[in-house]
């Protein structure tokens, strides 16, 4: 196993936390945690399995050791750990030899830094739930969990490049959930400062700027449709046999067919119904179309793409087993393991005789970031992939991004006319410069054989490639794996198809709401009464690449204790299943998935998006126990209610929910969230992504960073979701233009002349200014 040499301890709770200590634990390493006397609360978090464990909390700690803490077990483990896992601000001195990485709802310092937290108030302050749900409101609150999930990611990977370089000290990082929720928001507060205004809430089964993107009814089972260029739009339209459709100049462009979208969506449905889901998504897939099925949980745990993967495994505790999801870090050399028993309470008890650490015992520098000397080639475009590359990049390892004249990222632009070149648009769109800061570009035709000879070449002197084509396009080019390998034996290369390689659904095409279509999410998502309720950004994509950035973690430990390369063949949806594992798991455990409960929650009652003063302005409250109800009473001015249990708040839901709603209508957003914080009861404004660049908290944080760049001008890039010390890392170079390196790159690394620079030039292997050879919106 990759991490096998290495000893976590964990010591307090949350999901975050468990889940960074399950990358460790799934990957080999020796997992401590520490709990309370009884046991970590979250052992009683739904589903309860017939035994009366907790299957959420068996899932995120499968592969672990319990042992009770007490003073004296704590000094007996520490000395002995490579790193500590912090989810309650630990006091006790840490050996100097100990890495520490601290999770936290809202970091270390800054307003909020004492704000209770839960995962639908980070959610909500990071810009995810604003554009969610019904126009007309309330916004929609996702499953619990989910930014705790995507926090531990990160605390994975930041941890393991702390592992990675410890030749010159120790490190101390910090994760805030909130700011790696302001991560998955980012692109959307771009489009809006774009845009110079933030948009509204598009309604159930619409999804932002484009139409068809949703989930419809079929014959038997949904299918999850994102349609987005002229091209798709025409292909769609012949695969419905309806080709006139494609001409009518009424519908020729998305935010078109979105004006229109009742009347398409009648003229679409009766076609629907012809044919099962799983027949609509064969044909798609021969017409190259984002169209897949959106299963329910009982059917992704059926689904042959994802048995014949491996990607779900046995777990086990207290005698209890059921099926849950696998780490979607699909090494190929050294995958993790395939579930596992977690442990029962306190249950290694033994004593412990640890020696200490034999590594240095001085702090790293604060000038040296720990993945420097490493070196990525990032083929990759969109959001998914080059933001794995942008974690890697943060954490100091050289990215050199390779695009084509030809065909550059598409988040330069998709409609590459001859007025948008002229005007260099290309250099000018926010969301590319956001997901592509420190990092090198060179520019190379690699359907040309001397483009592909000189990729071959930066790939001899890479330690990791990075790729997201669809799965046909290296091995036409000869520029697959098994090529690359032959090239740079010890190369790590990691490919990120939706549904992963070699399989019957690898062509499948898709964008990040694709991948969260296909995951299941959507049915577990809204209101009972609402179709299955997608998130307003694709989301998808972030997920992919921390994802991404986490495997490839692994792998580089992997190596360097091996000197063994591989491949990581990644499953994008398989990156999304982790946020429905509780339902997952109550359906395997238990035979049945829990109904949606709207904004409602099965533990914290009440719970929900609240309306405030103003215009479509609302506050997330969580009440998430009786001492927070008592106090919620104590605002509302309501004693008569303060001795209610969560089993009678839970028996009068409604009727609360009113008493909640009619107090907070009368206050500002922000005004109710510092009320009802300052009580200590979760709660947070549910802010627009534009908003977020004037966020209080964020604004303390140093989170923001305003940088100048050529063609751009002035403009916002955002911090990574993990920082050493206070300060979060500065950005140390923005997003290049288009082959700003070759001559740095080719020349001065490679040892090409001028004469041999202006060749490649002038045959159009390289260049600075895009050359589509076909009309990209056709694509």
């Amino acid at each position: 196993m990759p991490l096998s040499r290495f000893r976590i301890l964990q010591v307090g709770s949350g999901v975050a936390l468990d889940y960074c200590g399950k990358l460790f634990a799934d990957f080999g390493a020796d997992v401590i945690k520490l709990e309370p006397a009884g046991g970590d609360p979250l052992r009683t978090e739904p589903p309860l399995l017939e035994n009366g464990e907790s299957g959420y909390f068996a899932w995120l700690n499968t592969n672990k050791r319990s042992v009770t803490e007490t003073p004296e077990t704590l000094a007996a483990l520490l000395p002995g750990a490579d790193v500590l896992l912090d989810g309650r601000g630990f006091q006790a001195s840490v050996p100097p030899h100990v890495s520490v990485t601290r999770l936290s709802w809202f970091g270390e310092h800054g307003p909020y830094a004492a704000f209770a937290g839960t995962d639908a108030v980070v959610r909500a302050l990071g810009g995810l739930v604003a554009l969610t749900g019904r126009a007309e409101g309330p916004p929609t609150l996702a499953t619990d969990h989910q930014s705790s999930i995507i926090a531990g990611v990160a605390a994975f990977i930041a941890s393991a490049a702390g592992l990675f370089d410890r030749s010159n000290g120790t490190r101390r990082f910090s994760v805030s959930t909130h700011e790696t929720a302001v991560n998955i928001a980012e692109y959307e507060a771009a489009v809006a400062w774009d845009a110079g205004e933030s948009r509204r809430r598009p309604g159930v089964n619409r999804f932002g700027r484009n139409y068809p993107v949703g989930i419809y009814p079929t014959k038997r089972g949904l299918v999850g449709v994102t349609i987005v260029t002229p091209g798709q739009w025409r292909g769609l339209c012949a695969m419905m046999g309806m080709p006139d459709l494609a001409r009518n100049p009424r519908y020729a462009i998305n935010v078109d067919r979105l004006a229109h979208a009742l009347e398409i969506d009648a003229l679409f449905q009766p076609v629907w119904d012809t044919r099962t889901a799983e027949e609509w998504f064969s044909l798609a897939l021969e017409y190259k179309l984002p169209i897949v099925m959106v299963p329910t949980m009982a059917e992704l745990l059926e689904l042959p793409v994802h048995r014949e993967r491996g990607a779900f495994g046995p777990v086990r505790i207290g005698g209890a087993a059921f099926e849950a999801p696998v780490l979607p870090q699909h090494l190929t050399r050294t995958p993790p393991k395939s579930g596992g028993t977690a442990p029962l309470a306190g249950e290694d008890e033994a004593q412990w005789h640890v020696s200490p650490n034999a590594w240095p015992d001085r702090p790293a520098p604060p000038d040296r970031r720990p993945l420097e000397g490493v070196r990525i080639v990032d083929l990759t475009m969109g959001w998914a992939g080059p933001t794995a590359a942008r974690h890697l990049g943060d954490l100091g390892a050289e990215v050199l991004k390779v695009e084509a004249c030809q065909y550059p990222d598409w988040w330069r632009g998709t409609d590459l006319r001859a007025e948008f070149i002229a005007a260099q648009k290309y250099e000018k769109i926010l969301w590319f410069q956001l997901m592509n800061r420190n990092k090198l570009d060179v520019t190379l035709d690699l359907t040309h054989p001397d483009g592909a000879a000189l990729l071959k070449r930066l790939v001899a002197e890479a330690d990791i490639v990075i790729e997201n084509y669809s799965s046909e396009v290296l091995p036409k080019l000869g520029l697959d794996y098994s090529v690359l390998s032959r090239v740079n034996p010890n190369l790590i290369m990691l490919s990120m198809p939706a549904f992963g390689s070699n399989n019957a659904w690898s062509a499948c095409r898709g964008y990040g709401s694709t991948l969260e279509q296909a995951s299941g999410l959507p049915t577990v998502t809204g209101f009972p009464e609402d179709p299955p309720t997608m998130n307003q950004t694709a989301y998808g994509d972030p997920v992919g690449g921390f994802n991404a950035a986490a495997a490839l973690m692994a792998a580089l430990l992997h190596r360097q204790a091996t000197g063994q390369g591989q491949n990581i063949d990644l499953s994008q949806v398989e990156c999304m299943i982790p946020f429905v594992a509780p339902e997952l798991i109550a359906q395997s455990a238990l035979g049945e998935t829990p109904p949606r409960l709207g904004n409602r929650h099965p533990v914290h009652v009440p719970h929900g998006c609240f309306p405030c003063a103003g215009d479509d302005r609302w506050v997330t409250i969580a009440v998430t126990g009786d001492a927070a109800w008592r106090a919620c009473c104590a605002l509302l001015h309501r004693p008569d209610l303060a001795d209610l249990t969560a089993s009678d708040r839970r028996a009068s839901q409604a009727e609360l929910e009113a008493v909640l709603a009619g107090w907070t209508a009368t206050l500002d957003a922000e005004e109710a969230m510092t009320r009802l914080q300052r009580a200590g009861i979760a709660a947070g404004v549910v802010r627009r992504p534009m908003e977020l660049d004037q966020d209080a908290h964020l604004t303390a944080r140093g989170f923001w960073h305003r940088h100048d760049r050529p063609f751009t001008g002035p403009h916002w890039h955002s911090s990574a979701p993990f920082r050493e010390g206070r300060d979060a890392y500065k950005v140390r170079r923005v997003a290049p233009t288009l082959g700003q390196d070759n001559e740095a790159i080719l020349g001065g690394r490679l040892g090409l002349s001028t004469a041999e620079i202006q060749r490649l030039a002038d045959s159009g292997v390289i260049g600075t200014i895009p050359r589509p050879r076909r009309a990209q919106s056709d694509a």
